[in-house]
């Protein structure tokens, strides 16, 4: 747990150079971003923002298998959605092998 920690704390500074040195500000602006605003403007500590980001890497994995689950079982349920889902893959893909 504490080695998560100081991962994560080495990650939110590696983002505040990151912030830092960018020309264009708005191509950077996510969710980390905007924490580590909210923290310079003095909203959050810097212990708020550590939180929030390990929360997020801890639960993405645990919330995601739970939504592509249901995603596939509602896929399942439905052929004729299903059907046009593949008629659009192939129209995107054409004849190519579908990747990650």
């Amino acid at each position: 747990s504490k080695d998560l920690k100081g991962a994560m704390e080495i990650l939110i500074e590696q983002k505040r150079q990151k912030l830092s040195t960018v020309e264009k500000l708005d191509e950077h602006m996510d969710f980390a971003s905007q924490l580590i605003f909210a923290q310079n403007r003095g909203d959050l500590t810097a212990e708020n923002v550590n939180q929030c980001v390990l929360e997020m890497m801890i639960a993405a994995p645990d919330t995601l298998s739970v939504t592509l689950f249901f995603m596939l079982i509602l896929i399942a349920e439905h052929p004729t959605v299903e059907e046009e889902m593949m008629r659009e893959i192939e129209t995107v893909v054409g004849k190519q092998e579908v990747q990650s």
